[in-house]
């Protein structure tokens, strides 16, 4: 029973919602509706095409297995198992935060009746662990003022400018823009530029505080001085490989690596299903079994 909830996720809609995804590779309903093929084979040398310049469009999902984006154990680079390798560097104001959240993953889990994550009152996610949360479908379009990246989950999508302006300034309790204190936002203010031809570099901050807020699943926390840095490299036609790097100051002691996944390009006409946060769905689950899972 340990493990139900976190294969049953977030409400009642995730074990269905989990089957829509498309490739390249796909097999057509009788109704015409594409359906997922997982079998992709891996590109190789020979078989691999020169990415376009300055371009991320497309419907995007890391390569592998189905539900390699789900990080239910934690971000994808340092999972929450205990393992020493994966331990973080948190400030003692960041370990204590850790320690008050009541995660349902993770080495530190609770029953689900004892949990506290926001998630579970269908809380929007946030920046960054929006990131960090079931990452399957993406789709990325973009012109020659911004880059918007629309989320399967909850149907989220955010905006990184590419206009040439600046990043705000991070002040207590928002950001400082043009001379005006403006309000956080749950996705932030986010800037990209180019690199080169092939990596875009988009950066975030004036986030939501604490409270609002976590990083992962397991509680791990994060706070409204966090900047985050994105990088989006082309690989190739089909292949993006896209990390992120924390730096908040607050509540860990040195910048760290969430995640690097190498994404693959799928089919853009692929009928992507909802997947959302219901509270009535939820207060079903909690009816059903919050109090009868155990770790």
């Amino acid at each position: 029973m340990a493990n139900l909830f976190r294969t049953f996720s977030i409400g009642l809609v995730v074990v269905a919602s989990g089957l829509q995804a498309g490739t390249f590779a796909q097999t057509t309903s009788p109704g015409g509706w594409l359906t997922p093929d997982w079998g992709m084979p891996a590109i190789t040398t020979a078989t691999r095409k020169p990415a376009p310049r300055r371009n991320l469009e497309g419907t995007w999902a890391p390569f592998g297995r189905f539900g390699g984006g789900t990080q239910a154990g934690g971000v994808q680079a340092k999972p929450n198992n205990g393992r020493p390798e994966n331990q973080l560097p948190y400030t003692p104001f960041g370990l204590a935060l850790y320690k008050s959240h009541k995660a349902l993953e993770g080495a530190d889990a609770v029953k689900p009746a004892d949990g506290n994550d926001p998630r579970n009152l269908c809380e929007p996610l946030g920046m960054p662990r929006t990131n960090h949360y079931n990452l399957g479908l993406t789709q990325i379009f973009q012109d020659d003022h911004k880059v918007a990246v629309l989320y399967q989950y909850d149907n989220r999508w955010r905006v990184i400018w590419t206009d040439g302006r600046q990043l705000p300034t991070l002040v207590d309790g928002g950001v400082e823009l043009g001379g005006e204190l403006r309000e956080q936002r749950l996705f932030g203010y986010s800037v990209g530029r180019w690199v080169d031809d092939y990596t875009f570099e988009a950066r975030t901050i004036g986030t939501m505080s604490e409270d609002r807020a976590w990083l992962d699943s397991t509680g791990r926390p994060i706070s409204d001085q966090v900047r985050v840095t994105e990088t989006f490299k082309r690989i190739g036609l089909d292949e993006m490989e896209w990390s992120e790097t924390i730096d908040d100051p607050k509540v860990y002691s040195k910048p760290w690596e969430t995640m690097k996944f190498t994404m693959r390009l799928h089919d853009p006409r692929t009928d992507i299903m909802e997947y959302y946060c219901s509270p009535i769905d939820q207060a079903n689950y909690n009816k059903v079994f919050a109090n009868t899972v155990s770790k």
